[in-house]
Protein backbone atom coordinates (compact mmCIF):
# COMPACT_ATOMS: atom_id res chain seq x y z
CA UNK A 1 0.00 0.00 0.00
CA UNK A 2 1.49 3.63 -0.49
CA UNK A 3 1.03 6.22 1.64
CA UNK A 4 -0.96 9.00 1.04
CA UNK A 5 -1.63 12.48 3.06
CA UNK A 6 -4.19 13.77 0.78
CA UNK A 7 -7.91 12.72 -0.28
CA UNK A 8 -7.68 12.08 -4.22
CA UNK A 9 -10.02 14.00 -6.64
CA UNK A 10 -11.84 11.39 -8.05
CA UNK A 11 -14.18 12.53 -11.17
CA UNK A 12 -16.79 11.14 -13.42
CA UNK A 13 -17.24 10.99 -17.01
CA UNK A 14 -21.17 9.02 -18.15
CA UNK A 15 -22.66 9.37 -21.08
CA UNK A 16 -24.22 7.86 -23.77
CA UNK A 17 -22.41 5.35 -26.40
CA UNK A 18 -19.92 7.28 -28.47
CA UNK A 19 -20.50 10.67 -26.59
CA UNK A 20 -16.89 11.92 -26.39
CA UNK A 21 -16.56 10.74 -22.71
CA UNK A 22 -13.08 9.32 -23.89
CA UNK A 23 -11.77 12.13 -25.08
CA UNK A 24 -12.67 13.74 -22.09
CA UNK A 25 -10.83 11.23 -20.39
CA UNK A 26 -7.84 11.20 -22.50
CA UNK A 27 -7.57 15.01 -22.70
CA UNK A 28 -7.43 15.07 -18.69
CA UNK A 29 -4.00 12.09 -19.12
CA UNK A 30 -2.65 13.76 -21.82
CA UNK A 31 -2.79 17.14 -19.82
CA UNK A 32 -1.13 15.89 -16.50
CA UNK A 33 0.36 12.73 -17.02
CA UNK A 34 -0.39 8.73 -15.91
CA UNK A 35 1.96 10.28 -12.65
CA UNK A 36 -0.98 12.30 -11.59
CA UNK A 37 -4.15 10.66 -13.03
CA UNK A 38 -5.17 7.27 -12.58
CA UNK A 39 -8.28 6.12 -15.01
CA UNK A 40 -10.95 3.39 -14.33
CA UNK A 41 -12.78 2.21 -17.25
CA UNK A 42 -16.14 0.73 -16.34
CA UNK A 43 -16.20 -1.24 -19.57
CA UNK A 44 -13.91 -3.53 -17.91
CA UNK A 45 -16.25 -4.48 -15.08
CA UNK A 46 -18.31 -5.77 -16.95
CA UNK A 47 -19.73 -8.91 -15.41
CA UNK A 48 -17.49 -12.14 -15.56
CA UNK A 49 -19.49 -14.82 -17.96
CA UNK A 50 -17.61 -17.25 -18.22
CA UNK A 51 -20.11 -19.82 -17.15
CA UNK A 52 -22.72 -18.91 -20.59
CA UNK A 53 -21.63 -20.30 -23.89
CA UNK A 54 -20.55 -17.68 -26.72
CA UNK A 55 -24.26 -18.23 -28.50
CA UNK A 56 -25.81 -16.85 -25.11
CA UNK A 57 -22.98 -14.77 -24.24
CA UNK A 58 -23.41 -12.49 -27.50
CA UNK A 59 -27.28 -12.00 -26.72
CA UNK A 60 -26.91 -10.13 -23.09
CA UNK A 61 -28.20 -6.40 -22.51
CA UNK A 62 -24.67 -4.86 -22.53
CA UNK A 63 -26.23 -1.64 -22.14
CA UNK A 64 -28.63 -2.42 -19.21
CA UNK A 65 -26.71 -1.48 -15.27
CA UNK A 66 -27.06 -4.74 -14.02
CA UNK A 67 -24.41 -6.15 -16.57
CA UNK A 68 -21.87 -4.44 -14.23
CA UNK A 69 -19.69 -6.07 -11.49
CA UNK A 70 -20.51 -3.15 -8.98
CA UNK A 71 -19.29 -4.49 -6.12
CA UNK A 72 -15.94 -4.94 -7.48
CA UNK A 73 -16.06 -1.77 -8.78
CA UNK A 74 -16.66 0.17 -5.80
CA UNK A 75 -14.26 -2.32 -3.96
CA UNK A 76 -11.64 -0.74 -6.20
CA UNK A 77 -12.27 3.18 -6.75
CA UNK A 78 -12.16 2.73 -2.56
CA UNK A 79 -9.08 0.87 -2.71
CA UNK A 80 -7.55 3.63 -5.05
CA UNK A 81 -8.38 6.25 -2.67
CA UNK A 82 -6.98 4.31 0.07
CA UNK A 83 -3.58 4.15 -2.09
CA UNK A 84 -3.50 0.69 -3.00
CA UNK A 85 -3.18 -0.58 -6.54
CA UNK A 86 -5.73 -2.54 -8.13
CA UNK A 87 -5.58 -5.49 -10.79
CA UNK A 88 -8.55 -4.02 -13.12
CA UNK A 89 -9.91 -6.51 -15.03
CA UNK A 90 -9.60 -6.18 -19.14
CA UNK A 91 -13.17 -7.05 -20.81
CA UNK A 92 -12.49 -8.62 -24.36
CA UNK A 93 -15.18 -7.38 -26.59
CA UNK A 94 -14.35 -9.70 -29.36
CA UNK A 95 -15.68 -13.00 -26.94
CA UNK A 96 -17.76 -11.05 -24.51
CA UNK A 97 -16.59 -12.24 -21.37
CA UNK A 98 -13.32 -10.93 -19.88
CA UNK A 99 -9.57 -11.98 -21.13
CA UNK A 100 -7.46 -13.67 -18.39
CA UNK A 101 -5.15 -10.60 -18.08
CA UNK A 102 -5.69 -7.69 -15.64
CA UNK A 103 -4.12 -4.17 -15.57
CA UNK A 104 -2.24 -2.87 -13.11
CA UNK A 105 -3.93 0.64 -12.00
CA UNK A 106 -2.03 2.82 -9.71
CA UNK A 107 -3.42 5.44 -7.13
CA UNK A 108 -2.71 9.01 -7.94
CA UNK A 109 -4.16 12.13 -6.99
CA UNK A 110 -6.62 12.33 -9.58
CA UNK A 111 -8.99 9.10 -10.35
CA UNK A 112 -10.82 9.61 -13.66
CA UNK A 113 -13.76 6.99 -13.83
CA UNK A 114 -15.14 6.52 -17.42
CA UNK A 115 -18.30 4.97 -18.52
CA UNK A 116 -22.19 4.76 -19.64
CA UNK A 117 -23.28 4.87 -15.94
CA UNK A 118 -20.11 6.06 -14.39
CA UNK A 119 -22.87 8.11 -12.18
CA UNK A 120 -25.73 5.93 -11.51
CA UNK A 121 -24.39 4.11 -8.16
CA UNK A 122 -24.79 6.19 -5.54
CA UNK A 123 -22.10 4.43 -4.05
CA UNK A 124 -19.96 5.63 -6.65
CA UNK A 125 -21.13 8.61 -6.65
CA UNK A 126 -20.76 9.68 -3.01
CA UNK A 127 -16.95 9.27 -3.86
CA UNK A 128 -16.73 11.68 -6.82
CA UNK A 129 -15.79 15.25 -6.27
CA UNK A 130 -16.59 16.12 -9.68
CA UNK A 131 -19.80 14.62 -12.25
CA UNK A 132 -19.80 14.60 -15.47
CA UNK A 133 -22.48 13.79 -17.84
CA UNK A 134 -21.43 13.91 -21.92
CA UNK A 135 -24.34 14.51 -23.56
CA UNK A 136 -24.16 14.39 -27.49
CA UNK A 137 -27.11 14.14 -30.10
CA UNK A 138 -28.04 11.06 -30.79
CA UNK A 139 -27.25 10.37 -34.23
CA UNK A 140 -23.43 11.08 -33.76
CA UNK A 141 -23.77 8.83 -30.92
CA UNK A 142 -24.91 5.92 -33.51
CA UNK A 143 -21.94 6.57 -36.18
CA UNK A 144 -19.05 6.76 -33.78
CA UNK A 145 -20.58 3.97 -32.25
CA UNK A 146 -21.13 2.15 -35.60
CA UNK A 147 -17.29 3.29 -36.32
CA UNK A 148 -15.65 1.78 -33.33
CA UNK A 149 -17.81 -1.53 -33.32
CA UNK A 150 -16.67 -2.24 -36.98
CA UNK A 151 -13.08 -1.23 -36.43
CA UNK A 152 -12.50 -2.14 -33.21
CA UNK A 153 -14.59 -5.39 -32.22
CA UNK A 154 -15.24 -6.97 -35.42
CA UNK A 155 -19.16 -6.54 -35.61
CA UNK A 156 -21.43 -6.24 -38.57
CA UNK A 157 -23.11 -3.31 -39.56
CA UNK A 158 -26.74 -5.79 -39.04
CA UNK A 159 -25.64 -6.60 -35.69
CA UNK A 160 -24.63 -3.00 -34.28
CA UNK A 161 -28.06 -1.41 -35.78
CA UNK A 162 -30.23 -4.48 -34.19
CA UNK A 163 -28.51 -4.12 -30.82
CA UNK A 164 -28.81 -0.41 -31.02
CA UNK A 165 -32.39 -0.62 -31.91
CA UNK A 166 -33.17 -3.32 -29.46
CA UNK A 167 -30.77 -2.37 -26.46
CA UNK A 168 -28.35 0.38 -26.99
CA UNK A 169 -31.16 3.03 -27.18
CA UNK A 170 -33.97 2.18 -24.87
CA UNK A 171 -31.47 1.72 -22.51
CA UNK A 172 -30.06 4.99 -23.22
CA UNK A 173 -33.76 6.77 -22.48
CA UNK A 174 -34.32 4.20 -19.28
CA UNK A 175 -31.15 4.34 -17.55
CA UNK A 176 -28.63 6.56 -19.06
CA UNK A 177 -30.30 9.61 -19.92
CA UNK A 178 -31.45 9.98 -16.26
CA UNK A 179 -28.29 10.22 -14.40
CA UNK A 180 -27.58 13.76 -16.28
CA UNK A 181 -29.35 15.16 -13.28
CA UNK A 182 -26.86 14.19 -10.54
CA UNK A 183 -23.82 15.54 -12.84
CA UNK A 184 -22.13 19.25 -11.59
CA UNK A 185 -21.13 19.50 -15.43
CA UNK A 186 -23.15 19.03 -18.28
CA UNK A 187 -21.25 19.34 -21.79
CA UNK A 188 -24.04 20.12 -24.17
CA UNK A 189 -22.13 19.34 -27.44
CA UNK A 190 -19.72 16.46 -26.76
CA UNK A 191 -16.40 16.32 -25.67
CA UNK A 192 -16.23 19.96 -27.62
CA UNK A 193 -12.45 22.22 -26.67
CA UNK A 194 -13.56 24.87 -24.52
CA UNK A 195 -15.31 22.82 -22.22
CA UNK A 196 -12.91 20.17 -21.84
CA UNK A 197 -10.42 23.34 -21.24
CA UNK A 198 -12.50 24.11 -18.46
CA UNK A 199 -12.30 21.42 -16.81
CA UNK A 200 -8.51 20.23 -17.50
CA UNK A 201 -8.36 23.77 -15.60
CA UNK A 202 -10.12 23.15 -12.49
CA UNK A 203 -8.47 19.86 -12.26
CA UNK A 204 -4.94 21.58 -12.89
CA UNK A 205 -6.38 23.80 -9.94
CA UNK A 206 -7.06 21.15 -7.52
CA UNK A 207 -2.98 19.00 -8.53
CA UNK A 208 -1.68 22.31 -7.15
CA UNK A 209 -3.41 22.38 -3.69
CA UNK A 210 -2.83 18.74 -2.75
CA UNK A 211 -0.05 18.18 -0.70
CA UNK A 212 2.14 15.57 -2.41
CA UNK A 213 3.22 12.45 -0.24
Amino acid sequence: MNQISFQPFVIGVAGGSGSGKSTVTQQVLASFGTEMVSVVMQDDYYRDQSDLTPEVRRKQNYDHPEAFDWPLLVEHVQALRNGQTIAMPEYDFTIDNRSNKTIPVKPAPVIVIEGLFALYDADLRNMMSLKIFVDTAADVRFIRRMQRDIAERGRTTESIVNQYLETVRPMHKQFIEPTKRHADVILPHGANGPAVDVITTKVASIIGQLKRP
